[in-house]
């Protein structure tokens, strides 16, 4: 049995979350090194590396900040990179087209925020037909205040609760070494 074309997806990986007031770098190194496994990983094995970045409104996600750039130390190349408006990677930004167009029918999902624009492309895909891996250690949160009962959720309190709702359902919850092993 041959295995499913596969990408690998980048998501808002982006400039603009430096300067939300949320921004923490606790967890970016990990994340950082993480991630980077994983692109340099996808990119010997030919996977192609897809950045998506998320532009919309006023602020540091606006086409006018000039903040809808990746990341400083992102250094790949990417077969492609898509602007998004909504919190999910395929309606709307023609990456589902291209996806189409080469056949490939597998994601791995890595980026910013776990609990959001990763979570919903992956519940999104998953209801599209794609097989998806997503790769908790390659994504990063910040911690967040529920609005009503005023408890404060770890960023990892959110990876796990992400995973949780994802397991099985929408996506196999793969660690870098896992993904790779699986291209």
């Amino acid at each position: 049995m041959s295995k499913p074309k596969t990408a690998l997806l980048v998501i808002d990986v982006q400039q603009s979350f430096l300067h939300r007031p949320y921004w923490d770098e606790a967890e970016l190194p990990a994340f950082r090194h993480h991630l980077q496994a994983l692109i340099a990983g996808a990119e010997a094995r030919g996977v192609p590396v897809v950045n998506i970045l998320h532009e919309d409104g006023d602020g540091p996600f606006s086409a006018a900040s000039g903040l809808v750039t990746p990341l400083d130390w992102l250094s790949h190349v990417p077969a492609a990179t898509f602007v998004k408006h909504v919190h999910n990677a395929l309606i709307g930004s023609g990456l589902k087209e291209w996806l189409d167009e080469r056949g490939i029918t597998r994601l791995v999902i890595s980026g910013i925020r776990t609990e959001q624009c990763c979570e919903t492309t992956t519940r999104v895909a998953s209801d599209l037909g794609y097989q998806v891996d997503f790769v908790t250690d390659a994504t990063l949160t910040f911690a967040m205040t529920h609005p009503v009962s005023g408890r404060r959720y770890s960023p990892a309190e959110i990876r796990d609760k992400t995973e949780l709702v994802l397991a099985g359902r929408f996506a196999r919850i793969a660690s870098v070494e896992d993904a790779l092993a699986a291209l």
